[in-house]
This record gives structure tokens, sequence and C-alpha cells, in this order.
């Protein structure tokens, strides 16, 4: 009766799913999970996604589990797939996951962030409950990127699993786990846009097959393109077929101006005119350029980008998110008005991508080719196996994303150092590779060395710099800034790194730095560092784009620092997504315009020991006003970066109310804090 009901519910799921021949199943739940020492016992039962290491990780427990962990789940067949072809998608498993089904081996895959895919029809039975494993390691191995990070590798299946049905001949799914649909955009201009749609198809069965590709675009209201082609599909074969288009006057996608994407819609259809297979892909059209002293241009117009870096992780869970997580990650980069975002340091969720799709959000995307930055050990090793495997994770990253509009940048590395093994060549390999898959966009590189060759490979180049939390002040980026680009002009320059360590619990009088390295992290120094670098980089409009490190704390498990170990808090937003850190208002107020709001800094040092002081708000209004336990103090203009500063405020013993309205007549808006004074 079980095997009967289960049946039935995944008949209903399929019709729901699709009526054209694809079948797409969640594959989550009830699995059991044992870590592989645990050679007796029955394990426990575990949903995905999933990670071991949400516990001991973000403990700042340095040593945390770094092995194999084994998960098993039973399939059992619907009988209405008899004839299809079965696979098992996985979206992300880090780093090596070794696939077996009914204790046969299927396959293998090396890489933590990129999604693979197997077929695995041949090693089912219909006669019996199948058992399906994967073997996860998160162990360090020498042929696999990244060698050396500074953030947690969590290990486990920490993105979703899809179990997926198709006919035998069908859009491929194992062309390095992509659409098999790849949208590639030329002589794109407001005028007229032309597109070649590649179509990667499989013909799983033992006889040729005539068959159609019909390709639909949507512009949302109506259909703008149709068209048909006829191809024969070799038995036992994968057929790459091209099939080309254009667009008159198109609506381009347009960054956060307008984020508009058309609908592409490639259906394969079978001799006797059913629709065997269906793929549809988000096609936003778009233009842009980087100049080395004018910086961005999207479709024509200048946009200076202003980003910010993610890592995936948050407080409690690891890497293993949900569609929640995502969600309210991308609302609150779209609250702070970033419109560029650099997605640090390897694929991220292909959900994630979508959304900064729809959110109009320029992207740099990258591989996880990492240097150890100041620390030890090294990001790269001259063998073989290593350097294949990255391009790889390269080829795999740019396949699997090709088609969102908001990746401008495919990044190659960061923080390479270049003395032993040096990574110059092979660098120039991969940035190769990525021309060679994808013509239309820019490879780029995050660098922390100044002077070196490994700067001179990619499209762009960018550098991580902390003047002023790691030495040095913050006016030091624009002496460095300009000294760069006067020696190397043709240079396209960017800031992909600057940030300072912040703790909401740690508040001071004064503005000093904290010990970057220590216990020490005061929030309105971070606060101070950002308003003077951000002054720094607003004025240089050869700056092609800045990203500030980070958006979000995030767990790196060797750290000791801040007010716990076990986390970077250079973050704007705490690692919990629960408290917006003053800093982050203060980019609130430069970059978002269409929300008003006023913000009173330094809000969480509400016990005071100093009857004088000094009142900063933040505000995307012209005006603010400030009033103290109902009396006014007065009213200030913003200082052109959102900035009104009250100086030599009275406080009171004991309560004081401090409330900031902008002032205008319609609909003003306000905060209101509440501030002890100690004596």
């Amino acid at each position: 009766m079980k095997r009967l009901l289960l049946c039935l519910l995944l008949s209903i799921l399929c019709l729901q799913q699709s009526a054209a021949g694809r079948c797409t199943l969640p594959f989550n739940d009830n699995w059991n999970f044992r870590f592989a020492h645990q050679v007796s016992g029955p394990g426990h039962r575990v949903n995905l996604p999933h990670t071991w290491n949400s516990g001991d990780a973000l403990s700042g427990n340095s040593d945390y589990y770094r092995g194999t962990g084994i998960y098993e789940k039973h399939l059992t067949l619907n009988p209405e797939w008899s004839g299809k072809r079965i696979f098992l998608r996985f979206e992300g498993a880090n780093e090596v996951a070794d696939v077996f089904v009914n204790d046969r081996f299927v396959g293998e895959h090396r890489g933590g962030y990129g999604a693979f895919v197997f077929d695995i029809t041949d090693f089912l039975d219909s006669d019996r409950q199948n058992t399906i494993m994967a073997k996860v390691s998160n162990s360090l191995h020498l042929d696999i990127m990244p060698l050396v990070g500074d953030f947690n590798m969590y290990g486990g299946i920490y993105r979703n699993v899809s179990l997926i049905v198709t006919d035998p001949i069908h859009i491929s799914l194992t062309d390095y786990a992509s659409s098999g649909v790849y949208l590639s955009q030329r002589n794109v201009s407001d005028k007229h846009a032309d597109v070649v749609t590649t179509v990667v198809l499989s013909n799983d069965s033992n006889a040729p097959v005539d068959a159609t590709i019909k390709l639909t675009v949507n512009d949302g209201h109506r259909n703008i393109v149709s068209l048909n082609n006829p191809v024969t599909l070799p038995a036992d074969s994968t057929t790459r077929v091209t099939v080309n288009f254009g667009i008159d006057n198109p609506r381009l996608w347009d960054g956060s101006r307008d984020p508009f994407m058309y609908s592409a819609s490639v259906e394969l259809i079978g001799p006797d005119g059913t629709v065997c297979d269906r793929v549809d892909q988000p096609l936003g059209l778009r233009y842009y350029n980087v100049d080395a002293n004018n910086g961005f241009t999207l479709n024509g117009k200048h946009l200076k980008l202003k980003g910010v870096c993610r890592h995936q992780d948050r407080a409690e869970l690891g890497n293993a998110l949900y569609p929640q997580h995502h969600a309210e990650d991308a609302a609150i980069i779209n609250e702070m008005g970033a419109n560029a975002v650099r997605l640090a340091h390897y694929p991220h969720a292909e959900e994630f991508y979508s959304l900064m799709d729809r959110y109009g959000i320029i992207v740099w995307a990258e591989i996880p080719f990492i240097g150890p930055g100041g620390y030890h050990d090294r990001g790269y090793n001259n063998i073989p196996a290593f350097r294949k495997n990255g391009q790889e994770q390269l080829r795999e990253m740019i396949r699997q994303h090709y088609n969102h509009p908001s990746i401008c940048f495919w990044g190659l590395f960061n923080e390479l150092k270049t003395h032993g093994d040096n990574p110059l060549d092979y660098i120039a390999e991969l940035n190769k590779i990525a021309h060679g898959e994808d013509s239309t966009r820019l490879t780029t590189a995050a660098s922390f060395l100044d002077k070196d060759p490994i700067n001179t490979v990619t499209d762009l180049i960018a550098w991580n710099k902390y003047y002023g939390w790691y030495g040095g002040s913050p006016e030091d980026l624009g002496r460095w800034l300009d000294a760069t680009h006067t020696a190397s002009p043709d240079f396209k320059i960017g800031i992909s790194e600057y940030g300072a360590g912040a703790s909401v619990y740690h508040q001071q009088d004064s503005v000093m730095r904290g010990d970057a390295s220590g216990w020490w992290h005061p929030e309105n120094y971070q606060t101070d560092y950002h308003i003077r670098n951000w002054k720094t980089i607003e004025k240089r409009p050869f700056v092609w784009g800045s990203f500030i490190w980070n958006l979000f704390d995030f767990g790196a498990a060797h750290r000791t620092e801040g007010d716990r170990p076990g986390i970077n808090d250079k973050g704007l937003v705490t690692f919990d997504r629960k408290i917006k850190k003053d800093a982050f208002y203060f980019y609130k107020a430069n970059w978002n315009k269409t929300d008003p709001f006023v913000y009173i800094s330094n809000r969480r040092h509400s016990k005071r020991t100093q009857s004088k002081t000094t009142v900063t708000v933040f505000s995307n209004e012209p005006e603010v006003e400030l009033t103290v336990n109902g009396k006014i103090v007065g009213r200030r203009i913003s200082d052109g970066f959102g900035v009104f500063t009250f100086d030599g405020v009275e406080l009171t013993p004991g309560e004081n109310i401090i409330i900031a309205v902008s002032v205008k007549k319609k609909q003003p808006v306000s905060d209101t804090v509440t501030w002890h004074l100690i004596r």
C-alpha cells in the first residue's frame, strides 16, 4: 500500500511539474546520514540541504570535522517511468561526491560549489526498492580548488537534490549540469539585438530520431519570436544545434532601473508531434563596457558600480540555506541600494543569481581559485590534476549560469601569491577558457599584489585594500588609487574588497580604531572607516566598481577576534541578519534614494558618561531636525553624503529621548533612540 501511495504521489507531482515530457521532483527529504567512521548503527534522519559543520565550525573550532559523510535514501520507481531516463541532479555538495545506486558506483564529482548530474537509469531496478547513496568528503584535496580560504569549508549536501525524469530524447542535462540552452547575445543596441541560441540535445535511444526544435520568445504579453528547426538526432548521441533570431527595438535589461527579461522557451518535439521536453530560460538583453577613465557603462549610460560582497552562510545553518534565506539576503542588498554584488569566493546557489536578475543587480561571479592572502599555505600547486580541476570548475560555472543577465564578470582568482609555483601562466589558460566559453562577458580578478604581472592577465583588475583597518588610514586609499591610475592609465581599476570589523556589542564615546586581530572591534570605528573610504571612492570615476567586504558577518573558524571566535565581523549586517549595523545606513543614505528614512547612528551606545555628545544622523532626505527631551536642538542640511552632524548636544542625567525627523511638510520620516546619562 505504501508503495502504491508513493507512486500515486509521484505521478501527481509529475503532472503538476510538466506536461511536456520532463518531470522534476524534489529529492530532499528523509535521507539517512552517518559519518564514514560510524560503521555500525542506523545513522539518523536528515533533510536536505544539510551540513555537518553548522555546530563545530561556527563555535570557533578551527579543527572542525573535515572528513566523509554518507547519505542514503530509498527510491521506488513509478511504473509510468518505464522507458524513460532518470537523472539525479545535485545543486551542490562539498567537496567530493561519489554516488552509488544499489551499491554500484555511478560517478564522482570533484568541486564543492557547482551542480552535477548523473544518469542513473541503468542502475535502477523496477522490481524493488532502490538505494541511493552519496559519499561526500570535505577533506583537503590537493587537486581541487580551493586549497585554502578565509571562510569555512562546510561539508555535506548543502543544496537541493532533484530527481528528473525525461523521454529518451531530451534537452541535455549532462552538459556540465547546465540547462542545455545557451542564449548568446550579439550586436545588442537600443535598436536591435541578435541572439544565437545553442541547444544541446541527447538521444539515449538505439535508433535515430527526426525531431523539431521549437523556439519561442515571450515579452510577458505575447510571443515575439516563434521558430521551428528540424533536426535529426543520431542514436545514442549528443547533438548541438544552433538557432538564430533577432529582436527589433528590444526592451533592455537595464539594471535596477528596469530589470526586464524576456522568456525564451525551447521545446523538443518528437516525430509524432508530442512535446518530449521543454526548457525555459531568462533572456535579459543588455550591452555594457568598462573604460579605464570613465568606469562602467550599461546600455550606453554610466553606472558607478556600488557593490557588496556576499558569503553564502549564516548563523546556526552554515551554508545549508533555504529559498527564504536567499530571498532575505537579496532584499537586504536591494534595501541598501547596492547595484552590484561580488559573490565570493565561489559559485553561489542558482536561485541567488535569479534573484539578482530580477532585482537588476550586476553580478561578479567567480571560481574558488583562492590564495592565502596574509595567511600561511598556498592557493596554487602546479600539478596537472589541480590545473584540470580548476578548468572544469570554470567551465561548469560559466555553462550553468550562462543565461543570467545580471552576470557581467567572470572572476578568475582572489589573493594569489606568486612565489614558488607561480600561477601566472595558469591564469592565462583560465582567461582563454573563459573567453572561449563566453565571448560576451569580461574577466576580472581580486589581487592584493600592487606591482605584479598577475594583475595584467584579465580584462579588468581589482584590489583588496583595507587601509585604515590593517594599517594605514582610509585616506591612503585615495593616494594609492591616484598613483596606480597615473602609473598604469590603461588599467581598468576596481576595489574588490574594503572593510573593517565591528561588533554591535562594542561601543565607545570617541572614534578610535579597534584591534583588527584582537577582541575590540568598536562599531563606531567601522562607521567612520566606511564614511571616509566611500568619500574617496565616490569622487574617482575611473574606479569601475567597488565592493564592500562584507555585507554579512560570516563564519571563519580560525579567527579569534571581535566579540567571539569563529566569526569574521566585517559585515554591515550581523551573521543572523537581525541587526543592520550603523554603516549599513550610511550606505543606504547614499545609495537608496527611493525609500525615505532617517537613522540615528551610534544608537547602541545607550549608556553614556559624558553630558556633551555629538549626534550623527544618516538620511536620504535633504534636511533633518533634532530634538532632545522635547526641545529642538536644531536643523542640519546634508553634507552631500547623507550625514547630518549635531555637535555639543547636551544630555541630562538619566533618560534622554532623542528624535530625528526629516523636514518636509508631507509624510516626514523619523527615528527615535533612548540614551541614559550615568553620573
